[in-house]
């Protein structure tokens, strides 16, 4: 009876442990990972390679490890390549080919932080993705681009098209890592705009999601269905913690593209794209994301389980479209002349770079209506009449406080003058110019978004390039402006 109770054990033992490694992986837990394995160094996404470099090189001292001097970009910086993994099933990861593109490079110091830790209930993951996986990481294809912060390289050329050519040196240290390892397997890391939605939807697709073509036909081969099934498996994870917030490229065929070109290659290639996400200019929740579900798909390529996903599922996912603002204005009315007239206002702001930082300059998208667009910020406007600002002209001598500023808005100014500033950009809701320049204005399609809402002769909201103030109820964050 003993031995066969201990047989019995045993038994149990043996199915149970099979079971939790095929078990689906559970996002709480690999949240969990995230918030334990961030990397503590990088808290924003403009970060340069000086700053990526030692997390990289410390890498030699970690035999899990191997380090690689790939070669040198255009203006001489390094692109390492780091090896992970004893197994058979060869997986190829590379980030950052736009080098404002920094979501995942972000995602992949956690992943490392977390190939190397122990003991903390996540050595099972290790586990099979260690001795199922040979991993290759490049997390900073475009280190020229990352240091101004911009999409293209030194000549600005588009690495992603620039695969055939390989007229960059990038390109060319891309193509011979993927030559030399012949992965089975690509991740082709990614940024988009803030401004895709699921369509049909006021969500913002956060993360969007492609298995390239590999011809103009958009067939689908054995190559092509593996990528499929793993983004099936990366969507469930992601409907769990942000349903509704996907979103599907086309798939049209490009043939200049690396994604489209390593499908056709022979490597099921996944793209995934970092979007937008309210109160994440930093996109530091959209990194855990890709963290989760980088790591989810990476255990389920180890074990196979991506297999059980159906292919017409992944048609299934939203396409994406561009139907977002940053702000949306419903029913202004605008009084021109003699005209008077009632629109949606939809008003977008983008970001330029400025030495070592950065502000945001806005223009009216489109106006009249925008049913079909949707606002990060909405406000119904109804009964509002779209007003001008003034400017105040003798020369300040100090800097405003929030506070100030505030107060002037309330004064009719939307901007202050000044002989000297010493800063170029500032986080005051108003627009500093130095004596003789003016700020931009308008309330056509292109001018720059600043004026007042007002109702019944009250000012109850400035829009100071681009962003909402309630001067009834002022908080104002997340400012970046320039100095005109």
């Amino acid at each position: 009876m003993k031995k066969q109770l201990t047989a019995l054990i045993l038994l149990i033992l043996f199915f149970s442990q099979g079971h939790a490694q095929d078990s689906k992986l559970d996002h709480r837990k690999l949240k969990e990972a995230s918030d334990k394995y961030k990397e503590s160094s990088i808290t924003h996404r403009r970060f340069k390679h000086i700053d990526i470099m030692p997390l990289v090189i410390k890498r030699r001292a970690n035999k899990d490890f191997q380090v690689e001097e790939l070669g040198k970009s255009v203006e001489g910086r390094e692109i390492y390549q780091l090896a992970y993994g004893n197994g058979q099933k060869r997986v190829m990861l590379w980030s950052q080919m736009h080098g404002n593109e920094s979501t995942a490079t972000m995602s992949l110091m956690d992943i490392f932080n977390f190939l190397e830790g122990k003991n903390d209930g996540f050595d099972a993951i290790r586990k099979a993705i260690e001795d199922n996986l040979d991993l290759r990481f490049i997390p900073m294809v475009n280190p020229d681009g990352a240091e101004a912060f911009k999409r293209r390289n030194a000549y600005d050329i588009d690495l992603n098209r620039d695969a055939i050519h390989l007229t960059s040196p990038e390109a060319r240290i891309l193509k011979g890592a993927r030559d030399n390892f012949e992965p089975e397997y690509g991740f082709n890391l990614h940024d988009q705009q803030i401004y895709y939605n699921a369509v049909n939807t006021a969500k913002p697709a956060t993360i969007s999601v492609l298995a390239p073509a590999f011809n103009f036909e958009k067939d689908i081969n054995e190559v092509r269905e593996r990528a499929l099934k793993v983004i099936v498996g990366m969507n469930e994870v992601l409907q769990e913690i942000i349903p509704g917030q996907v979103g599907k490229y086309d798939d049209g065929f490009e043939p200049r593209a690396f994604g489209d070109n390593f499908q056709k290659w022979g490597t099921s290639t996944i793209l995934i794209e970092s979007g937008g996400y309210p109160g994440d200019p930093d996109k530091q929740y959209i990194r855990e994301l890709n963290f989760i579900i980088i790591l989810n798909a990476l255990y389920e390529i180890a074990t196979q389980q991506y297999g059980q996903y159906a292919v017409e599922d992944y048609f299934e996912i939203p396409d994406n479209d561009t139907k977002l603002v940053d702000l949306m204005l419903r029913n202004v009315t605008i009084k021109r002349d003699d005209l008077e007239y009632k629109v949606d206002l939809g008003i977008r702001r983008r970001e330029v770079e400025a030495d070592s930082a950065y502000y945001t300059e806005s223009s009216i998208l489109d106006l009249g209506d925008l049913s079909v667009y949707y606002g990060y910020e909405e406000l119904d406007a109804e009964g509002y009449v779209m007003t001008e600002g003034k400017v105040w002209a003798p020369a300040m001598d100090m800097k405003l406080s929030q506070k100030e500023a505030i107060e002037m808005l309330k004064k009719g100014f939307l901007g202050v003058t000044y002989d000297f500033y010493p800063d170029k950009t500032h986080d005051l809701p108003i627009n500093i110019l130095l004596e003789n320049d003016e700020y931009k204005s308008g309330h056509t399609v292109g001018s720059t978004a600043n004026f007042f809402l007002e109702k019944n002769g009250e000012k109850h909201y400035a829009i100071v390039n681009g962003y909402l103030v309630d001067l009834r109820n002022p908080e104002v964050e997340g400012v970046r402006m320039r100095v005109y």
